[in-house]
């Protein structure tokens, strides 16, 4: 006899904000708020007392202070937010064998054959709280598209055990914006089809969609639509990768100031990896112009490097092959591929055809 599926997204709530909060416990209550500070700075989180106001993530910093004039804002911490996610993580590590951790504040878990799975959740959300001081909000489903629906539909400390079909009728009314993977752009497109609720997609013409999206495409959109996803809960994260970007107060077009900038940032990231005896063989530039195109760059190595004096000649490289066309509003450095050091191999450096 097949035993049924189960898993559980487990998702921290205002993961930023609460770590915040144990640091600044007097803040409990108000309107918090964590963004950058420069007038081009987005908001990262904002607690619940802020959403209230409007305030919610990736918003311009410059709004978010027009919405919520009284809000404490704060600048983003996330070495710190790294060390509180490596505590949570820990504790569900202790509790479930098969986790795969999507974020600093989020992880899917594989339940299927746990005797009693809305028990052990509930005891690890426990722990979480009695070790951490931090809350979360769960979702338990057939699958991680059910399970990451649910985990969101009761923030904060929310509970949601859900069926495939209790699922459906959940949100049958809710835009296909809802479903992970689904952005704007296609429900902007959806809606031109008349299609804007998710129960009008499960039932929409295939061929129709197909005409815009493709056959591929459509009955994908319509599995989503329905709950439908067989993806397994996997313990390799698909890209290991560190990164930091800046975005400019104001446009930049000076070849030698960018290449300034990318060697501070180059030397914020590597001091980080140093920190974590962590290498990496592929190095990227990220570079968004003043039209808001986005270009990266990206080159891979023979061997795996971290320190500021191996990754910033080759990030300044593929800056200047890149060219710069028009002023750029945002830049940033990544490290790919992140694996054990060799260390023997810390003094070769050669690049791969």
């Amino acid at each position: 006899m097949d035993v049924p599926r189960c898993v559980a997204h487990l998702d921290m709530d205002a993961f930023y904000v609460s770590v915040e909060l144990r640091r600044r416990p007097e803040l409990r209550g108000l309107p918090v708020i964590v963004a950058g500070s420069g007038p081009r700075a987005v908001v990262t989180t904002a607690s619940y007392e802020a959403r209230r106001y409007g305030v919610g993530s990736a918003i311009p910093a410059s709004r978010a202070r027009r919405l919520c004039p009284d809000g404490v804002f704060l600048t983003p911490d996330f070495s710190v937010y790294r060390t509180a996610s490596r505590e949570v993580m820990s504790i569900v590590r202790r509790h479930v064998e098969q986790v795969e951790v999507v974020g600093l504040d989020e992880a899917y878990l594989e339940l299927t054959g746990v005797a009693d799975p809305e028990a052990a959740m509930r005891m690890m959300v426990a722990q979480i709280g009695s070790c951490t001081g931090l809350t979360a909000s769960v979702g338990i489903g057939p699958n991680k598209l059910v399970a990451k629906v649910a985990s969101d539909a009761e923030k904060p400390r929310g509970f949601v055990v859900l069926t495939r079909e209790e699922a459906c009728g959940r949100f049958a009314a809710s835009s296909p914006g809802l479903i992970p993977g689904i952005g704007p752009r296609t429900v902007e497109r959806l809606a031109a089809l008349r299609i804007t609720t998710l129960a009008a997609l499960a039932r929409a013409d295939e061929a129709a969609l197909g005409g815009v999206f493709g056959a591929r495409g459509a009955a994908n959109l319509r599995r989503l639509a329905r709950f439908e996803h067989d993806g397994a809960v996997t313990q390799e994260r698909k890209v290991i990768s560190e990164s930091r970007e800046t975005t400019f107060d104001q446009d930049i077009a000076s070849a030698d100031e960018l290449e300034r900038v990318l060697r501070r940032l180059v030397g914020e990231l590597c001091a980080t990896l140093e920190r974590q005896d962590r290498r990496g063989r592929t190095i990227g530039i990220k570079v968004r112009l003043d039209d808001f195109s986005t270009h990266t760059r990206a080159r891979t190595l023979s061997v795996a490097v971290g320190r500021a004096d191996q990754v910033g000649p080759v990030a300044i490289e593929l800056l200047r092959r890149f060219g710069v066309p028009r002023p750029v509003r945002l830049l940033g450095v990544r490290v790919a591929g992140l694996e054990e050091p060799d260390r023997e191999a810390q003094g070769q450096l050669a690049l791969a055809v």
